[in-house]
C-alpha cells in the first residue's frame, strides 16, 4: 500500500532541462520573415546604430545609445568581437572584420539559419544583395517575399511615367490607366502564386493608411484616386501609395487571387503588425483591426508580424481562435529589452498555441541584425521555457517541440518548403548556461563506476515484450564524441509485430524510425557491464512517431501540463518467483504439472518441466516464512540492493497471497519516468532471478484458486489543488467513464481475464469506484491519492498509463460529474436497487475480444488517443489472439510464462 508520497512534487531534472537548452541551440531556424543585406561598397551609407533601433537618422537613431536593447547589444558583440565594452569599439571591430573577413563575418552572423524568407521591397534597393547572394550562407537555397504595395507602386509609376509623356485625351484614358493598373496587377501576383520561388506575400498597409481595412472597396472613389495621381503624376514626385481606397483595394485583390488560385496549397500574405519606425500609425497599427478581413478569406493564410508589439496578446488571441491565422515573434528581437522580450513571448503563449507560431530575426541591411536576433531568441527562449518546465507548467520534451515548432516545423510547413529537419552540428562537450550537455552528464554518470561493455537503448512494443538494441560502449563514446547522433535506426515494422516476430499481414517491412535514446532514463544495469536507457521513436524529419507509445504517454503528460495538471504514478510490481529444474531439458516448455500449487518439491515436477513452485511452509499473504530460506531471502534482498545502488528506492517488499509470490513497491515517480523505471527495475529483477536459478513470470494468473498477479497503480494529482474534489473527481470520472475502453491496455491477453474474477481483491468486473475498496477498480485512498488496480504485468505500461491520464484529463476538461457513488462493499454483491442508487451500471469485458469492441466502439476516447494508434493497437493484438487461440490451455500458459 504506497501512500507515503502523496502530495509531493515533481521537479525538471539536470538532464532534462539541458535537453531543453540544448534543443534552443540546435534547431534549425526557418527565418520566415528578413530582408536582404547590403552590398558592401553600401554598408557606410547607413548608420549601425539602427540595429537595436526601429529609428533610422537625425537624433532619434543617435538617441539609441541610451536604451537597453542598445546595451545589451554592445555587450553581446563585445563579447563576441573580444573587444572593450563600448559602442566605439564594436564599431571598431566590425569594422575591423569587414575588411579583412567580410564573408565569414556574415557566414557567423547568420550561423543556425535554414533558410531566409526574403521581403526584398525595402527601400534603397540597389544598395541590398540579390536573393541568391544569401544561398551561400544557409543550408537550404532562400525563397522571396513579394511586397504588393511596391508591386502596386511600381506599376502606378511606370504608367504615370507613361501618361506624362502621352497627349491627354480625359477620363476614358484615366479609366483605361486603372485598368491597366488591375490587370498588371493581377498579372504580377498570378504569376508570383505559380512561382516556386516565391512562398508569401507582404502588405506594409499599417505603414500606409492602416490596418483598419475596409470591408469592401468603393470602385469610384479607388477610381478617382487613382486618377488624381495620374493625372498630377509628375508634380506629385509619387513614390508610395497613401490613398486608403486603393491601399485596401491591393490588399482585398492579392487575397482574392490567392483564394481563387487552383492550388491547395495556399500561399499566405503577411501583414506588418506594431513595431515600426515613425511613417507607422500607432493607433491603427493593432492587429485587431484585421479581423473583418480576417474572417472574409477563411482560405487564405495570415501571418502576423513582429507580436504586434505592444499589442501582443491581440496577436496571440486572432492566432489562437483562427485556423488560418499565425503569430510570428520576429523583430523584438534584438529590438526591445531582455525583459520586454520575456514577456512578448509569455504573452504569446499564454493563449495562442505554439502550431501557429513563427519566428523571424527581421534581419536587413547588417549582418548584426541577424546575430543578435538569434543569440538573445535563444536566451529567453531558454529563460522562459527552462522556468515553465521547473514549475511544471509543461513537460521538457513538450518544450522541445515547442521550440522545433515555432523556429522550424510551422514555417516549413506553412510555407510548403519540404525541408527534411536535421538538427545543427554542436561542439562536444559545449558549456552553455548552468546545464551541462548530454555528454558531460554521461560522463559524470560513468565517473564512479568502470566503463561499461554496452549501452542499451530499450523500447517495449505492442505485445508489451521488453526489445533492445545494444550498443558497445567505445562505439556509442566514439559517437557521442564526434557529435554524431546516437540514434538508431529501426524498422517501423517494429509496432507491427507479435512476440515470435510474425509482422501483422496488413504492414510490409518497409520504412524506419529513429530510436532516441533519452538521457533522463539513464541507468546502470540491470546485468553487469550494461547501462540502459528508453528511447522515443522518431520519424526522420525528427517529428515524433504517432505510433510510439512512450511518446503516446508524454503527450498525455504535456496535455495535463496544459490544463495545471502534474501527476505522480507509483508502481507495484507483484511477481511469481519460481525454481529452475536443474538437468531439465531447456528445450521443453514448461510443464503446468510443475506448477500445481499443491506441489512444493523439485522432485514432483514434471520429468520435462523447466520449472517449479517454491518449496514454503503454509504460504500466505506478508507471511513471514519464506525470508528464513537463504537462497530466496539472499535473491530479495540483492534485488533491493541493486535496484538502491541505481537510485530506486524499494519502499516495500512482502509475500503476496499464491506460493512463490511477492510484491516490490517502487517509489512515486512522475509518468514517463515512472514507467521507465517500472521497465528497468524488473529487468534487474529477471536478472538478479535467473543469474541465482530462479524464473520470475508476470503471469495474470499462475494458479486457477491462488490470487493473480496485478500491477497495481497508485495515481496523484501533484500540481496545486490536486486534491480538492472538483480537480480530482471530474479527472476520475473520466478514467470510469472510458474504463471499458482502457480495459484493451490494461488488461492485453486472454491470461489477464483469468484473473478478472470477483472477491479475488483483483478490482472485480464492474465499473466502479471505492473507498478503500479493493473490490473495485479504482480504489480511493485520500484525496487525489487513487490506486488503479485494473491492470496487469503484460500490458504495454506506456499505453496503458496513456490511456488512463488522457481519460482523466479529457474528464477533468469537460468537468464530468463523478455519477458513481462510493461503493462501500464489493460490487459483485450489490442489489439491482443498490447498483442503480450507486450508478454500477456496466462491466468490463470479458475477453480481449470484447475490450478491444469497446476501444473501437467508444469514438471520444479514440478522438483523443489517436485513430492511427487504436487502429494499429487492435490489428496487432487480433493478430495475436489468432496466434495464441492455436494452442491449448497449457501450452498457451507455458509460452506466455516463458516471456513474461
Amino acid at each position: 500500500m504506497n501512500t507515503a508520497w502523496v502530495g509531493a512534487r515533481s521537479s525538471a531534472t539536470p538532464s532534462q532541462l539541458e535537453a531543453l537548452a540544448r534543443a534552443i541551440r540546435n534547431t534549425p531556424i526557418i527565418d520566415n520573415h528578413a530582408h536582404p543585406l547590403l552590398k558592401l561598397e553600401a554598408l557606410s551609407k547607413h548608420p549601425l546604430l539602427s540595429i537595436t533601433s526601429e529609428a533610422h537618422n537625425g537624433d532619434a537613431v543617435h538617441s539609441a545609445i541610451h536604451s537597453l536593447p542598445h546595451l545589451r547589444a554592445v555587450r553581446q558583440l563585445s563579447e563576441l568581437l573580444k573587444c572593450n565594452n563600448t559602442w566605439e569599439a564594436v564599431v571598431a571591430a566590425i569594422e575591423q572584420k569587414r575588411i579583412d573577413f567580410p564573408l565569414e563575418w556574415t557566414a557567423q552572423c547568420l550561423e543556425g539559419i535554414e533558410t531566409l524568407l526574403l521581403d526584398d521591397g525595402l527601400d534603397n534597393e540597389d544598395d541590398a544583395q540579390d536573393m541568391v547572394w544569401h544561398n551561400d550562407y544557409t543550408r537550404t537555397e532562400c525563397k522571396r517575399i513579394v511586397r504588393i504595395e511596391k508591386v502596386a507602386a511600381d506599376i502606378i509609376k511606370k504608367i504615370g511615367k507613361t501618361y506624362d509623356a502621352s497627349p491627354k485625351t480625359g477620363n476614358d484614358v484615366l479609366n483605361d490607366a486603372y485598368d491597366d493598373w488591375i490587370a498588371a496587377f493581377d498579372t504580377i501576383v498570378n504569376e508570383a502564386i505559380d512561382d516556386p520561388d516565391v512562398v508569401a506575400f507582404k502588405s506594409v498597409i499599417c505603414y500606409r493608411t492602416g490596418l483598419d481595412i475596409k470591408s469592401a472597396v468603393n470602385e469610384v472613389e479607388a477610381r478617382t484616386a487613382f486618377a488624381e495621381i495620374i493625372a498630377n503624376f509628375a508634380l506629385l514626385d509619387f513614390t508610395k501609395l497613401q490613398e486608403d481606397n486603393l491601399n485596401d483595394l491591393v490588399v482585398h485583390r492579392t487575397a482574392m487571387l490567392i483564394r481563387d488560385s487552383p492550388s491547395k496549397l495556399k500561399k499566405a500574405i503577411q501583414f506588418h503588425t506594431g513595431l515600426g519606425d515613425n511613417d507607422i500609425t500607432l493607433a491603427k497599427s493593432s492587429p485587431s483591426h484585421l479581423q473583418d478581413f480576417i474572417r472574409a478569406y477563411p482560405t487564405v493564410p495570415i501571418v502576423l508580424l513582429h507580436a504586434g508589439y505592444p499589442f501582443m496578446r491581440e496577436v496571440g488571441y486572432l492566432a489562437s481562435v483562427y485556423e488560418h491565422v499565425y503569430a510570428d515573434i520576429g523583430q523584438v528581437f534584438p529590438c526591445i529589452s531582455e525583459d520586454g522580450q520575456e514577456q512578448v513571448l509569455r504573452q504569446i503563449i499564454e493563449l495562442c498555441p505554439w502550431s501557429k507560431i513563427l519566428w523571424s530575426t527581421d534581419g536587413h541591411w547588417f549582418p548584426e541584425t541577424y546575430l543578435l536576433a538569434i543569440t538573445q531568441m535563444r536566451e529567453v527562449f531558454t529563460n522562459v521555457l527552462s522556468n515553465y518546465v521547473r514549475k511544471g507548467h509543461i513537460g521538457y520534451k513538450a518544450a522541445i517541440e515547442l521550440v522545433r515548432d515555432m523556429l522550424f516545423r510551422n514555417s516549413n510547413k506553412l510555407y510548403h518548403l519540404d525541408i527534411d529537419f536535421v538538427e545543427l552540428d554542436e561542439e562536444p562537450c559545449a558549456e552553455v548556461g548552468p546545464y551541462a550537455s548530454d555528454l558531460e552528464l554521461f560522463q559524470l554518470f560513468l565517473k564512479d563506476q568502470p566503463a561499461p561493455d554496452f549501452i542499451r537503448i530499450c523500447w517495449i512494443d505492442y505485445t508489451a515484450t521488453p526489445r533492445m538494441r545494444m550498443v558497445p560502449f567505445r562505439k556509442f563514446m566514439s559517437l557521442f564524441e564526434q557529435g554524431k547522433s546516437t540514434d538508431i535506426s529501426i524498422p517501423t515494422a517494429v509496432f507491427g509485430l507479435i512476440q515470435n516476430d510474425h509482422l501483422v499481414p496488413t504492414l510490409a517491412p518497409t520504412g524506419e524510425y529513429r530510436l532516441h535514446p533519452d538521457f533522463s532514463s539513464l541507468r546502470p544495469g540491470p546485468t553487469e557491464g550494461h547501462v540502459s536507457m528508453y528511447g522515443e521513436f522518431r520519424e526522420k524529419s525528427g517529428a515524433p512517431v504517432a505510433l510510439c507509445p512512450r511518446s503516446l504517454l508524454q503527450k498525455a503528460v504535456d496535455l495535463g501540463t496544459d490544463n495545471g495538471l502534474s501527476f505522480l504514478l507509483g508502481f507495484e510490481i507483484e511477481f511469481l518467483l519460481l525454481e529452475r529444474v536443474e538437468g531439465a531439458d531447456t528445450s521443453a516448455t514448461l510443464s503446468l504439472n510443475s506448477l500445481n500449487p499443491f506441489k512444493h518439491r523439485p522432485s514432483e515436477a514434471s520429468a520435462s518441466g523447466r520449472f517449479s513452485t517454491l518449496t514454503t511452509d503454509g504460504h500466505a499473504w506478508s507471511v513471514s516464512r519464506y525470508f528464513a530460506d537463504p537462497k530466496v531471502s539472499k535473491l530479495l534482498r540483492d534485488m533491493v540492493h541493486a535496484l538502491d545502488s541505481m537510485g530506486i528506492y524499494v519502499e516495500q517488499l512482502h509475500a503476496e497471497s499464491a506460493t512463490g509470490q511477492f510484491e516490490l513497491v517502487l517509489p512515486p515517480y512522475p509518468p514517463v519516468q515512472a514507467v521507465d523505471t517500472l521497465l528497468h527495475t524488473r529487468d534487474v529483477m529477471f536478472a538478479l532471478a535467473t543469474a541465482a536459478g530462479y524464473k520470475i513470470t508476470l503471469h495474470p494468473k499462475p494458479f486457477a484458486t491462488a490470487c493473480g498477479t496485478a500491477c497495481h497503480t497508485h495515481m496523484s494529482i501533484s500540481s496545486p489543488g490536486g486534491d480538492k474534489p472538483e480537480v480530482y473527481e471530474p479527472f476520475y470520472a473520466g478514467v470510469l467513464k472510458h474504463l471499458r475502453a482502457i480495459t484493451a491496455f490494461t488488461y492485453s491477453n486472454p491470461a489477464s481475464f483469468e484473473r478478472l474474477r470477483d472477491g479475488a481483491w483483483a478490482g472485480g468486473r464492474w465499473v466502479t469506484w471505492g473507498t478503500q475498496n479493493r473490490e473495485t477498480p479504482l480504489r480511493k485512498i485520500e484525496g487525489s491519492h487513487w490506486e488503479f488496480k485494473a491492470m496487469d504485468g503484460l500490458a504495454n505500461p506506456y499505453f496503458a498509463m496513456a490511456a488512463v491520464l488522457l481519460s482523466g484529463i479529457h474528464g477533468y476538461m469537460d468537468g464530468e460529474k463523478l455519477t458513481w457513488g462510493d461503493c462501500e462493499i464489493d460490487p459483485a454483491k450489490l442489489t439491482p436497487n443498490d447498483r442503480a442508487e450507486l450508478g454500477v451500471k456496466d462491466m468490463l469485458p470479458a475477453s480481449v475480444e470484447e475490450a478491444l469492441t469497446a476501444l473501437r466502439g467508444d469514438e471520444e476516447f479514440v478522438g483523443f488517443s489517436g485513430q492511427e494508434v487504436v487502429e494499429r493497437y487492435c490489428d496487432v493484438k487480433e493478430f495475436e489472439m489468432e496466434f495464441l487461440a492455436e494452442m491449448g490451455e497449457e501450452e498457451r500458459r507455458n509460452w506466455i510464462m516463458e516471456r513474461y
